[in-house]
């Protein structure tokens, strides 16, 4: 038996026999935890939790996320592994700078933070909602680019999308108390609302930095994420409703407002503006009322001075039929005729610059025209639209007569699509007009 002894021992040579009092942490022989919890573990309980986290090393973050949802004793072991420096090391990265931002760097960064939500998700299901976030705080606090104004250079930086790509993750089918939740935290961690109340209570343009860092913030974290139109509705009224409406700026797209004022501007700087309308007007938001929301597209078409009507027609087009009518109708019954009539005007210009089509245009007047209650009333209002085209052509042409050209010609090309709107706009109506007395 000896011999037997002696010969298995030859087999590692230059090894000399210690003892020690070091011992492994094996699952099954850990002291405090439940055997009825041990059990759970499956056939992990006869591993050393040294091996169960190198085990981990070698999943991915998806298939992590799902062995986490194997027992309860599992999930808190992953919990534990997250918590170590080379848990965190390897599932936090940060490599949120110079990257190819339309390659295959920028789409693995997101998709990791994607799944990431998803791990924490499956691993945080049975605590409060509470403990969770201070729980995924405490974690995340490690990523200085997740932070409202950690990053040096936040234009150049894709930290806070992927930081709102992983909140999303987490908070998707939460109920809406949750989500209150979720959004009275982030506040409380950034101090968002005080930022916001500096920027919204002081000169326009006097707290730049500040407030880029709150837009980026709000772009990339709260909003830019959803795939639910009824989700990114609930996270736009939480930033808006606070504040009284004129400060409503929220820039959802490209809007330059300097542009609104001193030119036309064309559908991609105000497409982003007019989906954020929609999106408060369709969703069917409780704390919006169609009358916020034309109050809303009103006070915006005088930020930061009265809009170009070119624009403001445009805004109304790309913000769809429904806001469009209401809009006009609103007008309409509050004794607003002339601005109504010129307002048609507009609609018909970006109509032929656009290349939409003008039988929309009549349909909208003809709706319009119903809101009047009277025959006097609306052919009143059909006169100011015909006397509106004469005076916007004149205001057009004045500039031009006494010598006014601009170095390219805009005035010139700007009267050129009236004449043809005023044109395309009679004829659609004379089509309109000839098929009704027809039947």
């Amino acid at each position: 038996m000896a011999s037997r002894v002696n010969t298995s021992l030859t087999l590692i040579p230059n090894q000399k026999c210690k003892r020690t009092n070091h011992q492994s942490s094996y699952f099954f022989n850990t002291p405090d935890l439940d055997p009825q919890l041990l059990s759970t573990l499956g056939n992990f309980k006869v591993l050393p939790l040294e091996i169960f986290h190198i085990i981990l090393r070698y999943l991915s973050v998806k298939d992590i996320g799902m062995l986490s949802m194997v027992s309860k004793t599992v999930s808190q072991h992953i919990i534990n592994y997250i918590s170590t420096s080379s848990g965190s090391r390897r599932l936090l990265i940060q490599n949120f700078h110079n990257l190819d931002l339309s390659g295959t760097e920028d789409t693995h960064l997101r998709e990791h933070y994607r799944a990431l939500g998803l791990l924490f998700k499956r691993c945080t299901l049975l605590l409060p909602t509470k403990d969770r976030l201070k729980y995924i705080h405490k974690i995340l606090s490690e990523v200085s680019c997740f932070k409202f104004s950690g990053c040096s250079a936040p234009l150049q930086c894709l930290g806070l999308p992927c930081y709102g790509i992983f909140l999303q993750t987490l908070t998707a089918g939460w109920d809406e108390l949750e989500c209150h939740r979720v959004y009275n935290f982030l506040c409380e961690l950034t101090n968002l609302s005080r930022k916001m109340q500096t920027v919204v209570c002081n000169k326009a343009g006097s707290a730049r930095k500040l407030e880029l860092r709150i837009r980026l913030f709000c772009r990339n974290v709260l909003l830019d994420h959803w795939t639910q139109r009824s989700d990114s509705a609930f996270w736009l009224t939480r930033i808006l409703k606070p504040w009284p409406m004129p400060t409503y700026c929220f820039n959802p797209g490209q809007v330059i407002w300097q542009e609104m004022v001193e030119g036309p501007t064309d559908e991609s700087s105000l497409k982003g503006l007019a989906n954020a309308i929609k999106l408060l007007y369709d969703t069917g938001t409780k704390e919006w009322t169609a009358d916020d929301v034309i109050s809303l597209v009103d006070e915006l078409s005088v930020v930061p001075r009265e809009w170009l009507l070119e624009n403001n027609a445009r805004l109304l087009i790309l913000s769809g039929n429904n806001i469009c009518f209401t809009f006009m109708a609103s007008k309409a019954v509050n004794g607003r005729a002339i601005e109504l009539a010129r307002l048609i005007v507009f609609l018909a210009l970006v109509c032929e610059k656009e290349l939409y089509c003008m039988d929309w245009t009549v349909r909208m007047m003809q709706k319009v025209c119903k809101v009047f209650s009277t025959a006097a009333e609306r052919k009143s209002f059909l006169q100011s639209v015909a006397n509106a085209f004469a005076c916007v052509t004149m205001e057009m042409l004045q500039p031009i007569m006494s010598g006014e050209r601009d170095d390219d010609d805009r005035g010139f090309l700007n009267l050129f699509h009236l004449l043809h709107a005023q044109a395309n706009f009679h004829k659609e109506v004379l089509y309109l007009s000839m098929s009704t007395s027809s039947s």
